[in-house]
């Protein structure tokens, strides 16, 4: 997603969290609606998957501490009156276009033909096909942005000009902007690698190739398919993509070793059996239980975790052993005839032992 389109979405709104949510809070709020959202939890409910991509974009952003500080600084201008519009003069949606704040900075009307243009996605005449250059307009304000008045750059229709803070000869050609997106991935998708497309200039679908084992919140850079070559660029820039990955029901992750709790009955426990085990592919493979297995202990299924290039992670199967919440009359005369047999043995003598030392 674009940056100039934060000017139309209110990511604290769509997560349901105030604008001063700390990270934490904002991360706990997003597993929940994930989780609630995620479409194998609602299967054919269009609605439930569109609030499922709206609160990924909505993640993507304000987890990451940069982009939020741009986001915000974004939506601060727009809350002040002034807007971009994409479409320049004769933009036929009204409010203020780029011209407006254009001429509010710098006492006058946008370049003409007598000032310099940097072309696409740049301070030009218009805000042309693409909107203006938002990180350019940032920069103006302390903010990020590569090419501003104040980074230490200049245009090349001003070389050396003084008036400009950090203004300074031009070093020649150089690498076009680098650009943002971001794309949510399912828990599913991260693990086993998958193919995704994004919106890349002007709207130009782009595919990219996501590598098994992406973590949520990594970076994937797709080279030269950024900001294209301008007067001042020789090279086109590269897309930035951040990843972000939902949670999952069953899984989740220790780097490339899966990790599941595993429901065990009580008599599975103390007796041994062998027990199916999901895989992240969909599938099962068993496991045997151990006599006498208590409920925390872990059993390893080699290779089935991440597959990667270099080697695999392993399934971690976490037994839990599950208490029946109600007993037939003759469930109920079994357990008692085991709490007689039990007579006399106490499992927290070796605790109070212990809890009476040094």
């Amino acid at each position: 997603m674009a940056s100039q389109d934060w000017f139309e979405k209110d990511f604290y709104s769509i997560l349901g969290v105030p604008a001063d949510a700390d990270d934490k809070d904002i991360k706990k709020r997003y597993r929940k609606l994930a989780r609630d959202l995620h479409p194998d939890s609602n299967p054919g409910d269009s609605g439930a998957e569109q609030r499922f991509k709206e609160i990924g974009e909505a993640y993507a952003v304000l987890s990451d501490a940069e982009q939020r500080k741009q986001y915000d600084a974004v939506r601060a201008m727009s809350r002040g009156g002034a807007r971009f519009t994409a479409g320049g003069p004769g933009n036929a949606t009204g409010g203020a276009g780029f011209e407006d704040i254009f001429s509010n900075l710098f006492g006058g009307g946008a370049p003409g033909p007598g000032r310099h243009s940097r072309g696409a996605g740049g301070f030009a005449g218009s805000a042309g096909a693409s909107g203006p250059d938002l990180d350019d307009l940032l920069s103006m304000f302390g903010g990020a942005g590569g090419t501003g008045f104040g980074g230490g750059a200049t245009t090349s229709g001003y070389p050396g000009a003084s008036g400009f803070p950090g203004a300074g000869p031009r070093r020649g050609p150089r690498k076009a902007r680098d650009l943002h997106a971001t794309a949510t991935l399912t828990f599913r998708q991260a693990v086993t690698g998958d193919t995704v497309i994004v919106n890349g200039v002007g709207g130009k679908s782009i595919t990219a190739r996501i590598p098994a084992g992406v973590n949520d919140g990594a970076t994937i850079r797709l080279r030269g398919k950024g900001e294209p070559p301008t007067g001042i660029s020789s090279e086109p820039g590269d897309l930035l993509l951040k990843i972000t990955v939902t949670p999952h029901p069953v899984f989740t992750r220790d780097g490339d070793n899966l990790l599941l709790d595993l429901p065990v009955t009580f008599a599975e426990a103390a007796l041994g059996e062998a027990v199916s085990v999901p895989t992240i592919d969909g599938g099962t493979v068993k496991v045997r239980i151990a006599p006498g297995t208590p409920s925390g202990r872990v059993l390893r299924v080699k290779g089935r975790g991440v597959q990667r290039k270099d080697g695999a992670g392993d399934l971690l199967a976490k037994v839990q052993v599950v208490v029946p919440q109600r007993l037939s009359e003759e469930a109920a005369a079994a357990v008692e005839t085991l709490r007689s047999l039990d007579a006399g043995y106490d499992p927290r003598e070796e605790l109070h032992r212990k809890a009476k030392g040094d």
